[in-house]
């Protein structure tokens, strides 16, 4: 079976319903050990992102329930 970005967003979700939050770099080493290398990539700053279409599928999935901590490096619920 192959995994989607909406699968991988919703693992995202459920974590941040879970714990309250996500921090980037776990989320990043999960999806990568998980689902797979292809949802993850490197950005023009050298750092590990989700890819653009796990995060639109991320966004529409949580509604604006949940919101980004920039200076945490992290998702949190609201």
């Amino acid at each position: 079976m192959e995994i989607t970005e909406q699968q991988v967003a919703e693992w995202m979700v459920q974590e941040i319903k879970f714990r309250g939050i996500l921090h980037q770099a776990d989320a990043i080493e999960y999806i990568r050990n998980h689902f797979g290398e292809e949802f993850v990539f490197v950005n023009e700053k050298g750092n590990a992102s989700l890819s653009k279409e796990v995060k639109k599928a991320f966004r529409k999935l949580h509604g604006g329930k949940v919101a980004w901590d920039r200076d945490g490096f992290f998702w949190g619920w609201t």
